[in-house]
């Protein structure tokens, strides 16, 4: 392992990947990854899988199955997504098994497109917890204020949960809340605490974008402090949050948690790759070191990281006063911070809808290259079907077996 990723590991923080792909899994480069140290967990979202299965390498066999069984668009989604995040499930369950599944976790994501109905998420995430059918998976839930329930909902059931898409510190308090009440209800309820977990996946880089777009016109304006506060307010708004995890770890109602066997939820560095290029590539992660947290980053801030990071320990503690300047100055310049975390929020769900829209049509068409024909509603009309190939072409392969299967 790279210098760097283990003294990050070294001061409490768990490394993860924010990707994944069957070419990654079948190659044995996800495998590599884990035995190497590199990372102990992965996230995805619908943009990953967009791209991954949109590709179309190494889903050929099992999307010909698919069409076979005029399997619905919908569900051949989910069983394609499904498929991928079992067997990563698998290659990380020794990580989860040496850490008592702390780390060796595997997120996947709700239809982004019902973030604000929280019975159909709840029912969901239930659907996804059955069907991946592995202890060691993440179900994530946006953070949208409609959702909070469903997040209580989850976990009083026993699923645990990345709750995704926290831009401030303000929801971040109601996500803590939403997790208490989770593990309250599940107790209350006979249920036992042992093996759930939650991560609070707070986004980091897309908060500077806005922000920094909104000084950048303030400055060409003439006003000459926009300038000199670029760049500050993503990392001061994680500080402040992480002030908020701490206030919580202290609090009775956590303590009373505790004693009965619950794990505190973790914050999660999330949207962690710089967008800007006069940033240094590394910012989001080393100076966001702190102890019990999770970075999930993409591979090329990985790779960054390993090749030139340079973490000095607990980069948090003690910046709580300095973290408070910065948003008084926003304020008092006339940055709306509010209305920020309102519209990245609101961008955040409608990006993944989109993805996870462009997901289905590559899916569609992909299932339509097979011979099967798809209805408007996603109904699939199986190859063979009416003059279709009836399999007469040579017999698809099944996804191959990971060495953990």
């Amino acid at each position: 392992m790279a210098h760097a990723l283990q003294q990050l590991a070294e001061t409490g923080v768990a490394l993860w990947l924010d990707d994944l792909s069957r070419d990654r899994i079948q190659s044995g480069e996800l495998a590599r990854m884990v035995e190497h140290g590199r990372i102990v967990g992965i996230t995805t979202n619908p943009t990953i899988f967009a791209k991954a299965i949109g590709s179309g390498a190494g889903y050929e066999g099992q999307m010909h199955d698919l069409a076979l069984r005029g399997t619905a668009v919908g569900e051949t989604v989910r069983l394609l997504t499904a498929w991928d995040v079992r067997a990563a499930c698998d290659v990380l369950r020794p990580t989860a098994d040496r850490t008592g599944g702390r780390d060796g976790r595997v997120s996947i994501e709700v239809d982004p497109r019902i973030a604000q109905d929280a019975a159909r998420t709840a029912a969901e995430a239930r659907g996804l917890w059955w069907l991946v059918d592995r202890p060691n998976l993440f179900i994530k839930i946006p953070a949208t204020l409609a959702g909070l329930p469903a997040i209580t909902e989850t976990l009083a059931a026993g699923i645990s949960v990345n709750v995704t898409l926290i831009f401030s510190v303000e929801r971040y308090r109601a996500v803590l809340d939403a997790f208490f009440a989770g593990l309250e209800q599940r107790l209350a309820s006979g249920g036992s605490l042992e093996g759930l977990e939650s991560v609070a996946s707070f986004f980091v880089s897309r908060i500077d974008v806005e922000v920094d777009r909104q000084l950048d016109e303030m400055a060409k304006d003439g006003n000459a402090e926009a300038r000199s506060l670029r760049g500050k307010a993503a990392i001061a708004n994680a500080q402040l949050a992480y002030e908020v995890y701490e206030e919580a770890l202290a609090s009775p109602r956590w303590q009373a948690l505790q004693a009965k066997g619950g794990r505190m939820q973790r914050l999660l560095w999330a949207s962690t790759g710089v967008k800007d290029k006069a940033y240094d590539d590394t910012r989001y992660v080393v100076e966001l070191a702190a102890p019990d947290t999770v970075n999930t980053m993409p591979a090329a801030t990985l790779d960054a990281v390993a090749d030139h990071g340079q973490p000095r320990g607990n980069a948090i503690a003690g910046t709580y006063d300095a973290a408070r300047a910065v948003f008084a100055d926003l304020g008092r310049i006339g940055i709306d911070f509010a209305g920020v975390v309102t519209a990245l929020e609101e961008t955040g769900l409608a990006s993944f809808a989109k993805s996870w829209d462009e997901l289905i049509a590559s899916v569609t068409a992909q299932l339509e290259k097979a011979g099967a024909e798809v209805m408007p509603a996603g109904a699939v009309k199986p190859v063979g079907n009416d003059g279709g190939t009836g399999g007469s072409g040579p017999a698809a392969a099944a996804p191959p077996r990971t060495a953990a299967q």
